[in-house]
């Protein structure tokens, strides 16, 4: 029972705190692991409920943040790049479904960057195929697509070096979110804690002598 509401209880901590305005580089985020792992380690309604709806009481939180000092970020445009955040968040935590909480280290962490470069090819394919910045740059061609996820457009660092950051807090943090579960997890002794052992036959035989 420890770690049912342990881990749940540091992956929202280590998220939340992720997302103070300043603290992480540009895409270097725990985003990415929080949603692997949440398909990993939590099943059913969890699984999709409680990475999904925290991300999304953050967004609001820092888009009303943003918004106090002038930003202008509830703008249609803004809006559909979210959208497609959140449909690449879904992915990840369909990957972390095709996993299971014994995997290896090794495996966990192949997966944790498995699911960070879906996260840079959907997202910015997304961003190249329906352009809701209107960026010149995005042209409908195989040129427009590869600016999309190399250059990026004008006046923003470079895409790749987005996804260097993507590819590391991606790795990173699955590794941390692993190392967390293993911590946390019950032992065989805590499992079996509280329960009675089945009576040997030789300690069965006085009671029913009784009888």
């Amino acid at each position: 029972m420890k770690s049912k509401f342990l881990l749940p209880a540091i992956f929202i901590a280590v998220f939340a705190l992720s997302r103070i305005p300043g603290l992480m580089p540009l895409n270097f985020s725990v985003a990415y692991a929080f949603a692997f792992c949440a398909g990993v380690y939590f099943r059913g309604a969890m699984a999709w409920w409680l990475p999904l709806g925290v991300m999304l009481a953050t967004d609001i939180g820092l888009n009303c943040y943003y918004a106090s000092h002038g930003v202008n970020v509830w703008d249609l445009a803004d809006l559909e790049n979210l959208f497609f955040n959140y449909a690449a968040y879904a992915v990840l935590i369909f990957l972390g479904h095709r996993f299971k909480p014994q995997s290896s280290f090794i495996g966990l962490l192949g997966g944790g960057l498995l699911g960070a470069i879906l996260f840079y090819f959907i997202t910015n394919t997304a961003s190249w195929l329906f352009n809701p910045f209107h960026n010149p740059e995005y042209t409908r061609s195989l040129a427009g697509w590869i600016i999309a996820l190399t250059k990026g457009t004008g006046g923003y660092p470079s895409t790749w070096e987005f996804f260097r950051n993507t590819l590391l807090s991606g790795g990173i943090f699955t590794a941390l979110f692993a190392a967390a579960q293993k911590l946390t997890a019950e032992s065989p002794a805590e499992k079996t804690a509280g329960t009675r052992e089945p009576a040997t036959e030789a300690e069965a035989e006085p009671e029913e002598a009784k009888a």
